[in-house]
């Protein structure tokens, strides 16, 4: 099972863009699950320890559904508005907060397969910047990261919404650069299913 993880507060571009993802997925076969940060409370990691006493996190909002989810995932598929040239504040949190996951089991993530998804206002708006923390909260977890390869998308799918719906929709280049990584993501994921 493939989780979606949407880190914008609203329903335009972002969530778009990663629902498009998680059909071209479902349309390999995988099961998808989606997980949107819009109208979630998530409140961002305190970093006061609780979790590496206590096998948990100590914040008790909804940041313990998406726990669940990941539970069962194989793959993980985060996708980011770029605030100020990195990933949202809400994303970040996710990330942060996964800190109980690890603490309660240190390879709770290991063998995971990500990707990252990337939504900006302007055509290099910091893309990348967002894909590059995404895909290091990835390495630093364990997570196997897949980009789009060599020969553009080269680290991960970037779209240029300009800042409305119908611009991420019109994006070709960010199309291309999508299709591209979910194959390698796809791949990846089949090729770990038989080891």
């Amino acid at each position: 099972m493939i989780v979606g993880i949407s880190g914008s507060p609203r329903r335009k571009a972002t969530e778009f863009v990663l629902g498009e993802a998680l059909k071209m997925l479902e349309e390999r076969g995988f099961e998808t699950k989606f997980f949107t940060v819009r109208g979630k409370k998530i409140s961002p990691c305190q970093h006061c320890d609780y979790c590496l006493k206590h096998k948990e996190c100590r914040i008790k909002d909804d940041m313990f559904e998406l726990y669940e989810m990941l539970k069962d995932a194989k793959g993980i598929v985060m996708a980011t508005p770029v605030y100020n040239g990195g990933v949202s504040a809400q994303i970040k949190a996710v990330m942060d907060r996964c800190r109980a996951l690890v603490a309660a089991d240190y390879d709770f993530f290991r063998g995971k397969v990500g990707m990252a998804i990337a939504v900006g206002g302007d055509r290099i708006g910091g893309q990348e910047l967002a894909i590059q923390q995404i895909l290091t909260f990835y390495i630093l977890n364990g997570v196997i990261p897949v980009s789009g390869g060599s020969f553009g998308a080269n680290i991960g799918a970037t779209f240029w919404s300009r800042d409305t719906l119908e611009g991420v929709k019109e994006d070709e280049e960010g199309f291309r650069s999508l299709r591209k990584t979910v194959k390698r993501f796809a791949e990846m994921l089949e090729k770990m299913e038989g080891v």
